[in-house]
């Protein structure tokens, strides 16, 4: 039975890119997992506290710090939501991540997270992908990559980018909402087939 660790951290409990874009994966894996586990953390609705000098100290004995990365242990796969607010990740993704990674225990040259795929959606309100004007303002996909290779050795790992989501809300963007939603479409159909090639995987 394969298990997914599901992550979100949209503000927004309705209308994110983000979380509809992970939902659709979340679907498809259970169509293709139906008896299988999936843990889910929702950070906007129940944060997990910045890490504190105690936390640091004690490590893995600190047990909301032992339990999330028992969570993340325990995952066959990684799913997490991270949406573009002031040009990076949101600041309860970054405390999850501070939490979660434990020197010695999941990081590090012995770390059992380095075959263990990462998909993530990493929605965003303008474009930042490569040749548009805003390229360097992009510290998501560079910030997440870093951290889950450099601290976790991954080496599976898949970004789904829907693009231009505040085209429907920002007037000067008016013209790009058909092509935010088909980045959108298509960012949801991307989820939704890796989903199913993974469980296909672990399936074998």
């Amino acid at each position: 039975m394969a298990t997914l660790l599901h992550i979100d951290s949209a503000i927004a409990p309705e209308g994110s890119a983000s979380r509809e874009v992970t939902a659709a994966f979340v679907k498809s894996w259970r169509d293709q997992h139906p008896t299988g586990k999936v843990i889910y953390r929702d950070l906007a609705a129940t944060p997990v506290p910045h890490l504190a000098i105690d936390g640091v100290v004690a490590s893995a004995n600190d047990p909301l710090r032992a339990e999330l990365a028992a969570e993340l242990a325990e995952a066959d796969a990684v799913l997490i939501g991270a949406p573009m607010y002031n040009f990076t990740i949101p600041s309860t993704l970054k405390a999850w991540l501070d939490q979660v990674i434990i020197t010695g225990f999941n990081s590090g040259p012995d770390s059992k997270l380095t075959k263990t795929p990462f998909t993530i959606v990493a929605s965003r309100g303008g474009s930042y992908a490569p040749g548009t004007p805003r390229e360097d303002f992009e510290f998501v996909q560079t910030y997440m990559e870093k951290v889950l290779t450099g601290m976790f050795g991954a080496t599976d790992i898949e970004f789904i980018v829907p693009e231009l989501t505040l085209a429907h809300v920002v007037e000067a963007m008016t013209d790009l909402i058909p092509m935010a939603k088909a980045s959108r479409e298509k960012a949801q159909s991307d989820a939704a087939g890796k989903a199913k090639v993974l469980a296909a995987r672990f399936a074998a």
